[in-house]
């Protein structure tokens, strides 16, 4: 199985339903909360070009966002990725 990363916020919807769809797959992930720590928040920007979270990595692959976690498990490349 894949390490899986998801740099998270404690109010935020998305990271929430990104968080729930990987437990309920029975995935094991680290959990980065970016939460009042400018540095961590700036180290995933730095890593994912991108300043939202979440930001989700399975192993060395950036997969971005919620919705885009959702997009691999409705196209069925999910599974596959966590399995790499």
């Amino acid at each position: 199985m894949s390490h899986v990363v998801v740099y998270s916020s404690d109010y935020c919807p998305y990271c929430s339903r990104a968080k729930f769809l990987l437990q309920n797959k029975g995935v094991a992930f680290e959990e980065i909360k970016v939460d009042g720590k400018p540095q961590l928040r700036a180290e995933m920007t730095r890593k994912a070009g991108r300043t939202s979270v979440p930001q989700i990595w399975i192993g060395s692959t950036h997969v971005g966002g919620c919705d885009d976690l959702f997009a691999l498990e409705r196209a069925g490349k999910l599974d596959a990725l966590l399995k790499a």
